[in-house]
């Protein structure tokens, strides 16, 4: 069992930078893949990025790619979403995400365990 805690949300203007953070309990962290997922009103999950269990390997979303920045610090039990550049489009609910195994997926069905989310709105 996994619980993920994402904090670090908020309201900012566009072009601002935002630092999300979401911590996990539990000592098999290194064990699980991680994922960010967000949710605009009326839309559905889409993922963000993924880190694979040691660092080495990150995977992001064509609309944040460049501007957002996936790590980990497994000692700490920690996973971040740096996000810079930020646009209007990028207002939803991020929430955090871990998968036990070995392979990273794109899809929020692989996740095994879901934090609760946390606001990010981008105003103009």
């Amino acid at each position: 069992q996994v619980q993920l805690v994402e904090s670090g949300g908020g309201l900012v203007q566009a072009g601002d930078s935002l630092r999300l953070s979401c911590a996990a309990s539990g000592r098999t962290f290194s064990s699980y893949v991680m994922g960010w997922f967000r949710q605009a009103p009326g839309k559905e999950r889409e993922f963000v990025a993924a880190i694979s269990r040691g660092g080495i390997n990150t995977y992001y979303a064509d609309s944040v790619k460049g501007r957002f920045t996936i790590s980990r610090d497994n000692s700490k039990n920690k996973v971040y979403l740096q996000m810079n550049s930020l646009k209007l489009e990028d207002t939803a609910v991020y929430y955090c995400a871990a998968e036990y195994g070995l392979y990273v997926h794109t899809t929020s069905q692989q996740y095994d365990y879901w934090g609760q989310g946390t606001q990010v709105t981008v105003s103009s």
